[in-house]
């Protein structure tokens, strides 16, 4: 079963959606694994985390199955439709809610739906049929997240509220702390801000979600925040297989010569190839100023995701060739420049006036070479794989 479009930029959250439902199955009904999957980044009508669930519902009667779901949909879903609330997000356009659930007898894993979900904008005409729908919308994030195929996967524990109409969270500091350094867990904290990313920001029922490599851990971090005595109580708690930071999103990566660079107000960067628009944002941090550093003729690697209006943007940057630095010789007398009198004519000091050949003295740049950067834990897709992990396991991207 999928489901998917059940929040909105200012509120809920699908996978507690999700998580109310399972509580409620009839007792015929066993679950199997649940899974997160986040999709296209650039999806117009996409909520905060752009993410759908699935859940594998083992039943030997399907019939009782539907029932209950068509009863659950029409209970606690349907009320959904058509919510559209005050958002502080005034550069996204928020359409109303339009939720989605499908449920397949039998489904099939299929790649190549899944990675186009990630590319680009889906229809519903581009799903396979389910055994059973119900909704709008939501329907193709909930499909999607039904033929994932999961051959890389990571995990998220998430844990929901007893009480969410306030923004104030409490987590136990300690165990926060604890968790943050955990081997196996990642994307927890972004330290060029100094801030935890456990907890979600506004009104939301999660109070904290935990990624991980494994299971275990995130199992295993998962009742260290549970058990602290500094976090408040929890309605309760499931973990996930998920897609994030698999870099199922990315295709093969572009190497490019720099043309021109320009940084536009705000700190944006826009770098120019032959072909094609590279956008580095101010938020990617270190990655942005590299990109302001460079120069026509550089010859530079990158890895992102093609926008709506074709350009492309940079999550992931390594420099591999850098033209030099070329100044004017200094005066041996003067220690100052010398200047060029003009083409063919030489160079001169304006000082003493010494006079000789024209000529350039080449420098290397100090940029770091070959070494892939990118930007910080805050401002990554979730579907970004950290460097780090990489360097770990196969030492490439």
């Amino acid at each position: 079963m999928g489901l998917d479009d059940t929040d909105s930029l200012e509120g809920g959250c699908t996978t507690e959606v999700l998580f109310r439902l399972l509580q409620q199955l009839p007792e015929q009904v066993t679950i199997g694994t649940k899974r997160l999957v986040r999709l296209w980044p650039f999806a117009q009508r996409r909520t905060r985390g752009n993410a759908a669930v699935a859940v594998e519902l083992n039943v030997e009667n399907e019939r009782v199955l539907l029932e209950f779901l068509e009863q659950f949909w029409d209970r606690e879903i349907l009320p959904q439709k058509g919510k559209k609330h005050k958002s502080n997000h005034s550069e996204r356009e928020q359409f109303p809610a339009d939720p989605g659930m499908v449920w397949f007898s039998e489904i099939e894993r299929n790649e190549q739906l899944y990675k186009s979900g990630l590319r680009r904008e889906l229809t519903l005409k581009d799903l396979p049929v389910p055994t059973k729908a119900w909704g709008g919308h939501g329907k193709i994030g909930a499909s999607l997240a039904v033929v994932w195929p999961a051959i890389t996967v990571t995990y998220e524990a998430i844990a929901w509220r007893t009480k969410h109409h306030t923004e104030i969270r409490k987590v136990d500091n300690y165990a926060r702390e604890v968790v943050e350094t955990m081997n196996e867990t990642f994307l927890c904290r972004d330290e060029r801000h100094g801030k935890s990313m456990l907890a979600p920001r506004g009104v939301s029922p999660v109070l904290f979600g935990i990624r991980a490599w494994s299971k275990k851990a995130a199992e295993q971090a998962l009742q260290v925040l549970v058990d602290a005595p500094g976090t408040e109580s929890v309605a309760g708690s499931m973990v996930f297989e998920t897609n994030q930071a698999t870099n199922d999103h990315l295709d093969d990566s572009m190497t490019i010569e720099v043309e021109s660079i320009e940084v536009l107000r705000g700190g944006h960067t826009v770098l120019q190839s032959q072909n094609d628009r590279f956008l580095a944002f101010k938020e990617s941090g270190e990655l942005a100023r590299m990109c302001q550093c460079l120069r026509p003729g550089d010859i530079i690697e990158c890895k992102g995701l093609r926008a709506p209006d074709q350009s492309f943007h940079i999550e992931f940057l390594k420099i591999h060739h850098l033209v030099p630095e070329r100044t004017r010789p200094m005066c041996p007398h003067c220690n100052k420049a010398l200047s060029s009198m003009g083409k063919n004519q030489g160079l001169r000091c304006k000082k003493c006036g010494l006079k000789q050949e024209d000529s350039w003295k080449q420098t290397q740049r100090n940029l770091p070479l070959n070494t892939w950067i990118q930007p910080p834990p805050s401002a990554r897709r979730h579907l970004a794989k950290p460097l780090l992990e990489d360097s770990i396991r196969q030492n490439n991207l």
